[in-house]
């Protein structure tokens, strides 16, 4: 009945356990190998998804439930809003092992503008440089090439840094990568059509 009307993106957990598997908690520092991976609801879930094609979003997914979704489904894998683990040590951040997944899959990664999930120190502040969330950029880039990079927000309650805001200071980061060297196909590749990309992929 839900993708009868429309629906096509699908987190199966957040930050608590259910009756699919094993949200990530909200940890600093600490790594996501935490928990029990997908119940045999989640992995039936997981499968139903494939099949209809609904795009199944590992942000808020534990270690083993990445890993039982990277073995079940034949789809890119995407971790919508989730940044990299080696620059700042939260437990929704990706490893480097997750980021290879993804890249193995031609998925993409969003990053998350979320100031504990980019910052060295897990601080809760918004006084957080722009230069942060490239440097981000450039491992993700690094590590999953140039069409394996989104951006992914986290605007619905999380604090942001201060030169973006809310959405309308999107342009401010937009003007961080252009002064980082990202030429214009990549900043559009990253905005927007690596997206575009792994929705068609994904949905059709």
């Amino acid at each position: 009945m839900l993708y009868a009307a429309g629906f096509r993106s699908l987190g199966p957990v957040w930050s608590r356990p259910n009756i699919f598997g094993t949200g990530v908690p909200f940890r600093f520092p600490a790594d996501p190998e935490q928990g029990s991976g997908l119940t045999d609801a989640g992995k039936a879930l997981v499968k139903r998804c494939d099949e209809l094609g609904v795009l199944v979003d590992l942000s808020h997914m534990n270690a083993d439930g990445f890993r039982d979704i990277a073995k079940i489904s034949s789809k890119p894998l995407v971790a919508t809003h989730s940044n990299v683990h080696a620059l700042s040590n939260s437990s929704r951040n990706l490893v480097d092992w997750q980021l290879d997944a993804i890249r193995d899959t031609g998925g993409i990664a969003g990053l998350n503008y979320a100031v504990p999930f980019l910052r060295e120190d897990g601080r809760q502040t918004s006084d957080t440089p722009l230069t942060t969330m490239i440097r981000h950029l450039d491992y993700m880039l690094e590590r999953l090439g140039e069409g394996g990079v989104a951006l992914g927000s986290d605007f619905d309650g999380a604090l942001v840094p201060a030169e973006i805001g809310d959405v309308a200071g999107l342009p401010a980061l937009v003007g961080a990568m252009r002064q980082a060297g990202y030429g214009e196909k990549l900043v559009a590749r990253i905005c927007r059509n690596n997206w575009l990309d792994v929705l068609r992929r994904t949905i059709g």
